[in-house]
């Protein structure tokens, strides 16, 4: 919207023409007259208490464009505001919205309103809204100039503001509010975050906040309170009472009325439960029984269900009046809140004194209530609260067949709430041996999930043999058992289980319903990565790849977010495996970037991610972080066969990096439990073993280690030449070197290993030119990753070259020391040690986001500049810095104290 368009487009927001004041009719865009409550301040109670810090801070709204007063129900913050507003230094409007103020017209209208009932002077040419749907981009345009033109500034109060959820009517108040200038003052009391862009108000120091801790009450205001109430209770009573509340204003008062009537206030304080005792009888007495038998029975009914709406209280109570009713305990402020949308909740206090007395007056009648409730919520689709609602029931048989023919069995593995489920079904666990295919399908689930892979099996062989007999084996049923057979071969390191539940659920897919398969996302990218970590296992790398990128490529929600993470760091160990290991880096922090972005921990027991970090430290002769990144998961086994062969082969790695031979070779050779072999993995077991041979003078033995090793392995190739030339066999190794040259293009991790042991061969044919120009070459490729570990452990041949000033220069700095500064330099000339230009302060800013993992994107907003402003620092430093990727680039400065 442009507030300087004036233009005199014919509009139903226009004023009317004989020039009167539309808002003299007193009358809403439906015809409605306005009513005076939703532009009147609350009234506060007797003992309502002022709280000076918090009026202070609410002060400040005179001197920001917006102040936010966000809380939860209850805490106090609509009763704030209106004290603080009952005194104002100018004029002030308030505004309580509800569910009648609906759509952009609605709004303007009752702003406006708010406005005039306010005392402030709302001229006819500003318009009025006739549309309850819309409202003319002029009116806004002209409220906004008129607003500006004020000598003193409007405080417009808008409580209640959660109700409006029209992201268009929140822009059109923020677009006011940014035109009007200094003649607004918006105050926002709401439950939940506004809709407006509260970031670019933060940055700009011009937002005044007000949140829920704030909002909790002190030990000191509580004892004000409690006196206000007639209560003087001991210092540590009350402080009890804060810790219990949390410092919430209703709780407290609701404490306070319950132990004003007691005999005792201090000891009921100290033993009150909420089903029992004064406060129950209270409130069963002022609010239950003071209601008609209809509302009595409803109040009981619903106290077993979270949330509620109209429909599903009659489910319960098999009549049609809890419209009626419901909407009328709400306006009585009869403990029933109105969240919106039709869907009510009891206060918590409230719900669990009514559920206590449900089962004393109705014994058994709670357990029918959520099997109800249960059958009613699946129908309206909210699988959450039917599987929470049958457990509760214990219909452990409802469940398992909603979860399976939901489709939904992949929830017990995946999404932000993926443990949940699982509790759910502790208690099925407990039953008989079960006799029908969905329960055993959700048994099979909950023992792979905790990774008990041997009764995993027992039940789905169980279910699997249950849905072979004619006219059980339903297309979800059997989709459901094809996954959970994929994730039992990834546990058992079987890539033909595995391939084999893939084919099967290829072949199901069509036969279900295209909507019932995308609403459940995580099904598929479940499967794929199960199926992708099985091919990994079984060296199919590039199968491997294909499968677990086409993961990262699908639907980015919540419930897939764990599959991603996973895939990735799949992706991750199959680049190191490949010998690259600044991708492979790349993605265990692109993993770790989901995992924050979603509030997610990493994957649950596996710790693959922080292997490939660790054996790309190890490559880099980093030990020290490599050994760090090992603890972090030395408390969780490795839950499948690919984590367990990571593990173990950076764990000897870094044992021999320390001199322990005789513990790496044990290590080494620790066996790994699965079905079927991985090349990989004893192809990673023997290099470690021939490593040690190596080192302790054998190379004899190291080949012999080799020999066993299948599957084209480039770096077991590597590894068998560099066993050779030790063995005296220098012809052997390069002709195997040269081969694999010719066969195969491999990454740094490989290439240069092996361009070592050619020039070592070289060396020893007396060709020192060939030797230092693979020497260079390697140097050049080594520095890019910074692979000092190849070159540590090439032997002391490689030190006379090193100290060569043309091959010194490309090993300074990462492999060997920076040279002694020339006289030029310690005069203060320009050296490998400074950036040949001093880095501008926004590109140290993007450098120390950069640092932090943070893409180019994620910078660019915490900047509030454009991504492409972002990439031309970024080219920038790196050109000052002598670098070409971001992880050089942050490594760079860290060495030149920049970080």
């Amino acid at each position: 919207m442009d507030v300087e368009d004036t233009s005199e487009e014919p509009s139903r927001d226009a004023p009317l023409p004989d020039g009167t004041d539309p808002l003299s009719g007193g009358t809403d865009p439906l015809g409605n007259p306005f009513l005076r409550t939703r532009f009147a301040l609350p009234a506060r109670p007797g003992t309502f208490l002022r709280r000076d810090r918090l009026v202070r801070h609410l002060g400040q709204a005179l001197r920001t464009p917006l102040t936010v007063v966000n809380g939860s129900a209850g805490a106090g913050k609509t009763l704030l505001v209106a004290d603080w507003a009952a005194n104002p230094e100018g004029p002030l409007a308030w505004l309580t919205l509800d569910a009648a103020v609906e759509g952009p017209g609605m709004f303007w209208a009752h702003l406006l309103q708010s406005l005039k009932a306010g005392g402030v002077p709302v001229p006819a040419t500003i318009g009025f809204p006739a549309d309850a749907s819309r409202v003319h981009p002029t009116l806004l345009s002209r409220l906004a100039w008129e607003l500006a033109r004020r000598d003193r500034p409007v405080v417009l109060v808008i409580d209640e503001f959660d109700r409006m959820t029209d992201p268009e009517v929140a822009r059109q108040l923020e677009s006011v509010l940014r035109h009007a200038g200094r003649g607004l003052r918006l105050v926002l009391v709401s439950r939940t975050e506004p809709l407006l862009p509260l970031h670019r108000y933060r940055l700009a120091g011009e937002v005044t906040e007000i949140r829920d801790a704030e909002l909790a009450f002190t030990t000191e205001e509580a004892a004000e309170l409690l006196g206000m109430h007639g209560l003087s209770l001991a210092a540590p009573v009350v402080a009890a009472l804060v810790e219990r509340t949390r410092g919430w204003a209703a709780g407290l008062r609701l404490s306070a009325l319950a132990a004003r009537s007691s005999g005792d206030p201090e000891l009921y304080l100290k033993e009150f439960e909420a089903g029992r005792g004064t406060i129950a009888d209270f409130l069963l007495a002022e609010v239950l029984e003071r209601q008609p038998p209809e509302t009595q029975d409803l109040l009981l009914r619903i106290s077993v269900l979270d949330r509620f709406c109209p429909d599903l209280a009659d489910e319960l109570t098999r009549r049609r009046d809890a419209a009626t009713i419901l909407a009328e305990l709400h306006q009585a402020n009869a403990f029933v809140e109105d969240f919106g949308h039709d869907w009510y909740r009891l206060h918590p206090l409230f719900r669990e004194i009514l559920r206590a007395h449900l089962r004393r007056r109705a014994p058994g009648l709670e357990p029918q209530l959520h099997r109800r409730a249960a059958h009613w919520l699946r129908r309206s689709g909210t699988l959450s609260e039917t599987l929470s609602n049958a457990a509760a029931a214990q219909d452990w048989t409802y469940m398992a067949q909603v979860l399976v023919e939901d489709l939904a069995i992949g929830q017990l593995f995946t999404g932000p709430d993926s443990g949940e489920p699982a509790d759910w079904f502790a208690g099925m666990e407990r039953e008989g041996e079960a006799s029908d295919p969905a329960t055993n399908l959700v048994r099979t689930a909950c023992a792979l999930a905790r990774s008990d892979l041997d009764g995993g099996m027992a039940h789905l062989r169980r279910a699997a043999g249950q849905l072979a007999v004619d006219g059980r084996g339903t297309p979800a049923a059997l989709l459901s058992c094809a996954l959970l057979e994929a994730l039992a071969g990834r546990l058992a390191g079987s890539v033909r289980l595995a391939d084999r539940a893939d084919r099967s659920a290829r072949r199901l897919m069509p036969q279900l319903p295209p909507r019932l398969l995308e609403g459940h996302p995580e099904l598929d990218a479940l499967l794929l990565t199960h199926v992708g970590a099985s091919r990994l296992w079984a060296g199919r790398l590039d199968e491997a790849r294909a499968t677990l990128t086409e993961v990262t490529r699908g639907p980015r929600t919540a419930s897939t977010a764990l599959p991603r993470m996973e895939a990735l760091e799949h992706l991750a160990l199959v680049d190191h495996l490949n010998g690259w290991p600044s991708a492979a880096e790349r993605k265990v922090l692109a993993m770790e970037a989901e995992a924050e972005r979603y509030g997610l921990a990493r994957p649950p027991g596996s710790g693959l991610g922080q292997s490939v970090l660790a054996a790309v430290a190890v490559d880099r002769g980093e030990v020290d972080r490599a050994e760090a990144l090992l603890a972090r998961t030395s408390d969780q086994p490795p839950a499948t066969p690919v984590a367990a062969a990571a593990r173990r082969t950076v764990a000897a790695g870094v044992l021999l990096a320390r001199g322990r031979r005789r513990d790496a070779l044990a290590v080494a050779t620790r066996s790994l439990p699965a079905a079927e072999a991985s090349p990989w993995a004893q192809g990673r077991a023997a290099l470690a073993v021939a490593d040690v041979h190596l080192a302790e003078g054998r190379p004899d033995a190291a080949v012999e280690a080799l020999r066993q090793v299948v599957g084209d392995q480039p770096l077991c190739t590597v590894g068998v030449a560099r066993a050779r030339l030790a063995a005296g066999d220098p012809g052997t190794a390069v002709r195997l070197l040269d081969d694999l040259a010719a066969r195969v293009r491999s990454g740094p991790g490989v290439a240069v290993p092996a361009a070592l042991v050619r020039a070592q061969a070289a060396v020893l044919e007396e060709d020192p030119a060939f030797a230092r120009r693979l020497l260079a070459k390697a140097l050049v490729e080594g520095r890019r990753e910074e692979l000092r570990g190849p070159f540590r452990s090439a032997g002391p041949w490689i030190d006379p070259f090193l100290a060569e000033p043309p091959l010194r220069a490309l090993a300074a700095g990462w492999l060997v020391p920076d040279p002694e500064p020339s006289d030029e330099e310690a005069r203060g000339g320009s050296g490998s040690g400074t950036p040949v230009e001093e880095l501008s302060g926004r590109e140290r800013e993007v450098l120390e986001r950069l640092a932090r993992a943070m893409s180019a994107e994620d910078i660019a907003a915490d900047l509030c500049v454009s991504v492409n402003t972002v990439k031309t620092h970024l080219k920038s430093a790196y050109r000052k810095l002598s670098v070409h990727r971001r992880n050089e680039a942050v490594r760079r400065a860290r060495e030149l104290r920049l970080l």
